[in-house]
């Protein structure tokens, strides 16, 4: 935590539009000072680049956030030293009496903030896929997450019409459900935009995807529902067959097993037509736990080997990775438990070759229920201990694991234990809304 810069007869509670003129008089004065005249003609504007954005400026960010500012962080360092400003875990910001003063009005009124949104859309471009380089960097949007979606908020209601604010908070939603999934205040907006605006059904699936990393999977299928009407609608089989997809998936998660395996065979149906093989494994993936979980336990397997053999070597092995966690489950009920531990450790191999959290979570909650049925207690908890590590910026994570120790500590009769365990895993998912989950528990 920095500096918190104090001014006479200035609160931090104030919330009024407008400083009053005392405030604005010892602002002004400082304005004038020499040191101030010396930071150069950006700094007042750069002050209102700072008062804009909820969290103030990353000062780790600034070559890329600000790059027509050279000496940005000299710049930085005076305005802490004449107290407008002061910093706090690596951003410099400011008080909201301060941050009313200096924020502009009309947002699209200050050259430097234009450039400023045009250079987080820019990094929000690039594509946030586990399988390609640049996966990794995208994680910046873990620590510029609220400054990201204020700037959304703000010009998604100055530019309502606009694609490119819209297909901003797409690629934004993306960010999010790989490396930071949380639920965001974008939502009724989405749901309020024209049906025949562009964005929209694209919107609608990422903000579904969001609430399925969170565990919401109702909210997910409404959600998905409704993007698929609409993609329907425009004649995007491509579109409508990754919908169906995730649709398919949603329905497994609410045990709608019979509907789930419908949808994804009229997906791998669009895909078989369109020519995509890397889509049919993933179709296929999703077909084959549905068919597992529906103990169809023989097209189950068929389905995820044919998956396997679908994608060549050196491509991409995100279906691989989850049709060999499927194998292990159906090995698994098979009682064929070493055939399964072998599964789950070539789906753990391929996940940490690339580094995929979501992958590494659920093949280490795997391996510690094939272990606790082999009896190997001390095994089994090991694998607990890694899926912890990365429950850290997944909410719903920390429910799935907390329960899974519940099981375990149930089953060898540690009953006060479990239940102190599965009362944890309840309130996480009721803080998430995850009603299936709170019943399950």
């Amino acid at each position: 935590m920095g500096h918190r810069p104090t001014y006479e007869g200035m609160g931090e509670s104030a919330n009024g539009c407008a400083a009053d003129k005392s405030l604005a008089a010892t602002i002004e004065l400082s304005l004038a000072s020499p040191t101030f005249q010396d930071l150069g003609p950006d700094a007042r504007e750069l002050l209102g680049v700072i008062a804009f954005f909820p969290q103030g400026v990353n000062e780790s960010n600034i070559d890329w956030l600000l790059p027509t500012i050279p000496t940005g962080a000299n710049i930085f360092d005076g305005f802490c030293i004449l107290s407008l400003t002061y910093r706090n875990n690596g951003f410099t910001t400011m008080l909201a009496p301060l941050r009313d003063y200096f924020c502009p009005k009309d947002p699209k009124s200050s050259p430097l903030l234009s450039a400023t949104k045009e250079h987080y859309f820019s990094r929000l471009s690039v594509i946030v896929d586990p399988t390609i380089p640049g996966f990794e960097e995208a994680r910046w949007i873990m620590s510029e997450d609220v400054n990201v979606e204020h700037l959304l908020d703000v010009f998604t209601s100055i530019d309502t019409e606009s694609c490119g604010v819209w297909d901003t908070c797409t690629n934004f939603m993306e960010h999010l459900c790989w490396h930071k999934p949380r639920l965001v205040m974008l939502g009724p907006k989405i749901e309020r935009l024209r049906d025949d605006h562009p964005s929209k059904p694209q919107c609608l699936y990422k903000l579904a995807a969001l609430f399925d990393f969170l565990g919401n999977v109702t909210e997910e299928k409404r959600l998905l529902a409704r993007a698929l009407e609409l993609h329907r609608d425009r004649g995007d089989d491509r579109e409508v067959a990754g919908t169906l997809r995730l649709l398919s998936g949603a329905n497994r998660q609410l045990q709608l097993y019979k509907e789930g395996i419908q949808l994804a065979e009229e997906a791998l149906e669009i895909h078989e037509r369109l020519g995509d093989p890397v889509a049919q494994a993933q179709c296929l993936s999703y077909l084959a736990q549905l068919l597992r979980d529906d103990r169809q336990l023989d097209a189950a397997e068929k389905a995820a080997s044919r998956a396997i053999d679908l994608v060549p070597e050196k491509g991409d092995q995100f279906p691989v990775c989850d049709c060999h966690r499927t194998l292990g489950h159906i090995y698994r009920f098979r009682g064929k438990t070493g055939t399964a531990i072998h599964h789950f450790e070539t789906a753990l191999g391929i996940a940490s070759s690339f580094n995929w959290d979501a992958q590494l979570f659920w093949n280490h909650c795997s391996l510690a229920e094939a272990f606790f049925d082999e009896g190997r207690f001390d095994d089994a908890y090991i694998h607990i201990e890694h899926a912890k590590s990365y429950v850290a910026n997944n909410v719903h994570y920390l429910g799935r694991v907390t329960e899974l120790q519940a099981t375990f500590l149930f089953q060898q009769h540690r009953l006060e234990e479990a239940r102190s365990e599965a009362l944890r895993a309840t309130d996480v998912y009721e803080g998430l809304g995850a009603v299936k989950d709170v019943e399950d528990c």
